[in-house]
């Protein structure tokens, strides 16, 4: 927990429900342990996307859905969603979720390694929001930016892992030592790359909000 436990279950108490679909995919998610955005990330994402209104958004972690059908809703009607995911127990659940959800014409799933995927990719895209493998992020950076649109912003969630992200390697369980130090890597290339300007925010599980610079 980055946040105070207390100030979180506080603002867990305003949120409004998402439509019943959602709920539904939320609810069977928390049931079976998949891991998706907190209510506190959801909320702050939404208004990102209504500041930003973006027409073409990329995601890197479809997990089951939940993320990239939230993200359809607060988009223009004619918006488009790239979604990449690897894991290949969850792909049929998160296409039968885009079904359910009657997303299947607005969201395009890639089945793939995100580094093999992003690498065919053309085009750009005026959003992207990066939840996937934390330990991968500073590897995926290039591809990123090659494909962010100029002004466009690009969301990394999980980003403090807990508040390890401040510990020293030493003070962080040995398995996590690689994750822990890509992660420090990752921050200081958002904060220090001169295409971009960035906000790094203890919310959720840390997010970095990054704006890429306009040519």
């Amino acid at each position: 927990m980055v946040v105070d436990e207390r100030i979180v279950t506080f603002i867990h108490s305003l949120e409004t429900p998402e439509n019943m679909i959602l709920e539904e995919i939320e609810q069977e998610a928390i049931d079976a342990h998949v891991p998706i955005i907190r209510k506190e990330t959801q909320s702050f994402l939404k208004v990102v996307l209504m500041m930003k209104q973006p027409s073409q958004i990329l995601e890197i972690g479809t997990a089951i859905g939940f993320s990239a059908i939230l993200m359809s809703e607060y988009m223009p009607e004619d918006g488009r969603i790239t979604t990449i995911e690897k894991y290949e127990k969850r792909i049929p659940t998160a296409r039968e979720n885009f079904r359910r959800a009657g997303k299947e014409g607005q969201i395009t799933l890639i089945e793939g390694d995100a580094l093999e995927v992003m690498g065919a990719l053309e085009g750009t895209y005026d959003f992207i929001f990066m939840d996937a493998a934390k330990g991968q992020y500073i590897h995926y950076l290039p591809d990123v930016l090659r494909l962010l649109s100029d002004g466009g912003v690009l969301m990394s969630d999980n980003v403090l892992q807990d508040g390890d992200v401040i510990e020293s390697r030493f003070a962080v369980e040995r398995r996590n030592r690689t994750i822990h130090s890509r992660m420090r890597e990752y921050l200081y290339e958002l904060k220090h790359h001169r295409q971009l300007i960035t906000s790094i925010l203890p919310l959720g599980d840390g997010i970095a909000l990054s704006v890429k610079r306009e040519r």
